[in-house]
């Protein structure tokens, strides 16, 4: 049987390259992008970091004044805020060529992407890593940008092998290849399999994906619960059947703010979300789209991210609606397991189009 070639393009410190690119003399520098926070000083987290950085600790997501500390000693290390609408700009341009080297393209953010090339390449894993270097060069001589490549026979392979060999790399796993490939890996590496999962599996001196592969699905179910269990047994033995899916650059419409004071009080935090709300809701409005999928995330103090969503039974592009399902995840969230709240944000995903006149139905 044919195997599915399937590419995954991942962009190397994406916000830290483009900053570069724009400005040569900093690649000799550590890069820090930063989301300043609107507390004022040194208040936010870093979105990326270049490889210069990150050579000292510098890691996304940890706060901006920690990786001040670390650079301290660096009198060149550079702090630049987010500049969404440059890097949303070379992201496009750099998507157009991507897209037009796949049978199916699946956008996945501003520096990601999925590619299924099967027919293309006619099932040839050669041919395919002939392609996805003509693509790489294209890329790098119209935008500057490198990016790394995975490919595979599935999305999980290749999104784990384009992380393989950073930056401006390329791995090919053809299919007699995947076991070999995975098995010493820390399972880490495998997508969603996050530091509490490692520190349950590392007790039982399971570290290595082999080591993973040696318990069987009923095992994993007493551990993990049946639904991760089974994305983990699967992934373990390299099996993803998800097809690449045609997906449009916006999949979600979502507004985050940083609030006036750390906080858990249901009230405080209630009279934010309806101000997010209101401010998420004028997009959809504006866009001429329905969401059926709702969701609220927390950034806590110590920037850890805790998110809870709700799939609605049709779409819906009613205010009132969005409104009683964020307030209802937020009286599910808060307590005090939930710990003192930074940032608050809203989300509505699963957009369609309104067409005709098929939003009335969201009004019964």
């Amino acid at each position: 049987m044919n195997s599915r070639i399937v590419f995954h393009v991942d962009f190397d410190y994406f916000y830290a390259q483009c900053e570069e690119i724009r400005d040569p003399k900093l690649k000799t520098k550590p890069v820090c992008v930063c989301v300043f926070s609107d507390r004022g000083g040194d208040s936010g987290a870093i979105a990326t970091a270049n490889y210069s950085a990150r050579n000292f600790g510098v890691k996304s997501g940890i706060p901006i004044s920690i990786a001040k500390k670390k650079l301290e000693k660096c009198d060149d290390a550079i702090f630049l805020p987010v500049d969404f609408e440059y890097y949303t700009s070379m992201s496009e341009k750099s998507m157009e060529i991507i897209s037009q080297n796949a049978d199916i393209f699946e956008y996945v953010g501003r520096d990601e992407a999925y590619l299924d090339v099967t027919k293309k390449v006619n099932h040839d894993f050669k041919t395919a890593e002939h392609l996805a270097q003509q693509i790489k060069n294209t890329i790098r001589n119209e935008t500057k940008l490198s990016c790394s490549f995975g490919i595979s026979p599935n999305k999980l392979i290749s999104k784990i092998a384009s992380d393989y060999n950073k930056p401006d790399g390329m791995t090919v796993v053809t299919p007699e290849k995947i076991n070999s490939f995975l098995e010493p890996m820390n399972i880490g590496k495998i997508p969603g399999v996050g530091k509490k999962t490692e520190e349950i599996f590392s007790k039982m001196n399971i570290v290595t994906i082999k080591d993973l592969k040696k318990l069987d699905i009923f095992s994993l179910n007493k551990i993990l619960g049946r639904k991760t269990a089974s994305y983990i047994f699967n992934a373990s033995k390299g099996i993803d059947e998800e097809p690449v899916k045609i997906r449009e650059h916006n999949l979600q419409y979502s507004k985050i703010s940083t609030l006036s004071k750390d906080s858990n009080d249901y009230e405080f935090l209630h009279e934010n979300l309806l101000k997010l709300c209101d401010e998420v809701f004028e997009i959809v409005k504006k866009n001429n789209k329905m969401f059926r999928s709702v969701g609220i995330s927390f950034v806590l103090t110590d920037l850890s991210n805790k998110t809870k969503s709700k799939m609605l039974r049709n779409p819906s592009n009613n205010i009132e609606e969005l409104k009683k399902n964020l307030e209802l995840l937020l009286s599910e969230s808060v307590d005090s397991k939930l710990g003192q709240v930074r940032r608050l944000g809203v989300k509505v995903s699963e957009l369609t189009e309104i067409t005709g006149q098929s939003n009335i139905t969201n009004y019964f």
